[in-house]
């Protein structure tokens, strides 16, 4: 496998879990919460740099970029889904009354104050409505994340046979 077909493997997951994602919100009317709308962003995130990676199907250093690009947004969504999957394990009645919607906070507030409010987390990101063999969609999420930063890493990190470009 070279690693343009590599990096669009992992656009190709990051799609996915998106179509899930919008598939349990319109279909199984699950709707997200601000943690889950920032987790897909950071699925959203991972996806764009896997097809920007493809598309440049970069060699060297570059690959090194990509490489880490990718570990960074992985991160970043594996620390919101630990976030929400520690609010929703708090017992009932410790986190916050559900607060705003993010539409209106993203109007009223700053963004630096809408990430402190959303991260603190409100009834909403504490309510389970969807659980799969025991995870809830932030678990899930969280393993996906880790799973596609990881052969992010995979994918531009190993040795390649070299390509002749003519």
């Amino acid at each position: 496998m070279t690693g343009r077909q590599g990096n669009l493997l992992g656009f190709a997951a990051a799609l996915s879990l998106l179509a899930y994602a919008y598939y349990a919100q319109v279909v199984l009317h699950l709707e997200p919460c601000p943690l889950c709308i920032f987790q897909r962003v950071g699925v959203f995130t991972i996806g764009i740099v896997f097809l920007i990676a493809a598309a440049h199907d970069p060699v060297g250093w570059v690959r090194r970029v990509y490489a880490s690009l990718l570990a960074l947004a992985a991160l970043a969504t594996i620390g919101v889904a630990v976030r929400h999957l520690y609010i929703q394990s708090l017992p009932e009645g410790s986190v916050a009354a559900c607060g705003a919607s993010l539409e209106f906070m993203l109007k009223v507030f700053s963004l630096s104050d809408v990430l402190v409010k959303v991260l603190t987390g409100s009834g909403e990101c504490a309510k389970v409505t969807w659980a799969f063999l025991g995870l809830s969609m932030p678990g899930w999420v969280l393993i996906a994340a880790l799973a596609l930063g990881v052969y992010g890493l995979w994918v531009n990190l190993r040795r390649q046979a070299p390509v002749l470009r003519f």
